[in-house]
């Protein structure tokens, strides 16, 4: 018997396109020998549209959304037949899997997906509520990190509500505490999107006006640190592999979206030189930061390597980018694991912890 395979994409997030390019990668890549592949497109507006049962290799993604010229619009809570009658699946014959390829907030990586999918309960490729929602919001990530004992770059957090009303108190607390440059990020968002790089208080409040435009959370990171800008990989559920590192040498002065996506000229290089010690405490780290969120699955840890080998550990992302020219999947190929391995592995995972799940008695006599 096939696993079906539900996919989800696309999503209300900033990130759509992101989601849409990572959506037609795995689709071209599953084995449809083994996975009966449903596709689920969420549009910008947030509405679920099932598609056909995939078969063959895909062009277009929007269209698998339409059927007779028009979208089939769903309940989320319609993802499987199972999930609508509320049938718990059997540990012994776990044959349904969902794999969210969604990026970012409002539905994405945040974790509200994947509590929808708890209460369904219904396995799924990937993080839980938690790693996924304190990995999204990159203030809460690094509150954990620090409690964990984690090194990493100064910073800064606030809200809409502190810059409307004390702008002047914010900008002297960042200046003092980070100065420039510095990095402006939306707390809760990926792939870049909407950072800027400052080096005078001009360019800062110019660049809190774009993040906001994201987010009502921001975060200011220290900019003048000179560091390599090292990743790797971690795969697992309570026994965790590691990846070779890559390392990130864009031709912009920062790594931000058009560097990501759109600019061919930006390096990766991977795997990347580095003295086996450093690679070994790259490893612990990373290990340690996965922990510490309480990761499942897959995460992208990131990090800056300062010219003197200090070791600082940036950001987690619970869903990277996930096409075979993304720095994940192509740190797991040069490790041996090529792509639609890759997505074995994640679905097996997700298997392993939903039986894990199936352990656990959520009633009382």
């Amino acid at each position: 018997m096939k696993t079906k395979l539900h996919l989800l994409f696309g999503g209300k997030s900033a990130e759509h396109k992101v989601s849409m390019q990572t959506a037609k990668a795995v689709m071209n890549a599953v084995d449809q020998s083994i996975y009966e592949v449903h596709p689920i497109y969420i549009d910008q507006e947030g509405s679920w549209n099932k598609g056909p049962v995939l078969e063959g290799k895909v062009d277009d993604v929007h269209a698998l959304a339409f059927q007779g010229g028009e979208k089939n619009t769903v309940s989320p809570l319609a993802i499987s037949e199972r999930a609508v009658k509320g049938k718990e699946l059997d540990s012994a014959q776990v044959n349904e899997v969902v794999f969210p390829l969604l990026h970012g907030p409002n539905g994405g990586e945040d974790g509200t997906v994947q509590g929808l999918l708890e209460i369904l309960g219904l396995p799924y490729v990937g993080n839980g509520v938690l790693a996924s929602s304190a990995g999204m919001d990159k203030i809460a990530m690094k509150a954990i990190f620090e409690q964990a004992g984690l090194t990493q770059v100064k910073y800064v957090g606030f809200i809409r509500k502190d810059w409307e009303e004390q702008a002047e108190r914010v900008m002297s607390k960042i200046e003092t505490d980070i100065g420039y440059p510095c990095f402006v990020k939306p707390a809760n968002l990926g792939s870049s999107v909407g950072i800027s790089k400052c080096k005078n208080q001009e360019q800062l409040k110019e660049a809190v006006k774009e993040a906001l435009r994201y987010d009502r959370k921001i975060i200011v990171e220290e900019g003048g640190v000179n560091a390599r800008e090292i990743e790797i990989g971690v795969i697992g559920n309570d026994e965790l592999e590691c990846s070779v590192v890559g390392e990130i040498v864009p031709k912009t002065e920062f790594y931000d979206y058009q560097s990501k996506y759109e600019d061919e000229d930006t390096g990766l290089i991977i795997p990347c030189e580095l003295p086996n010690e450093i690679y070994e405490q790259i490893k612990d780290i990373a290990k340690r930061a996965y922990k510490s969120l309480d990761c499942s699955g897959l995460a992208r840890m990131d990090f800056f390597l300062t010219k003197d080998n200090e070791i600082l550990i940036n950001e987690v992302n619970t869903m990277p980018g996930f096409t075979p020219y993304s720095m994940f999947p192509l740190l797991w190929k040069h490790s041996g694991l090529e792509y639609p391995a890759l997505i074995n592995k994640l679905v097996e995972l997700a298997i392993e912890k939903h039986q894990e799940k199936l352990k656990i008695s959520y009633t009382m006599d």
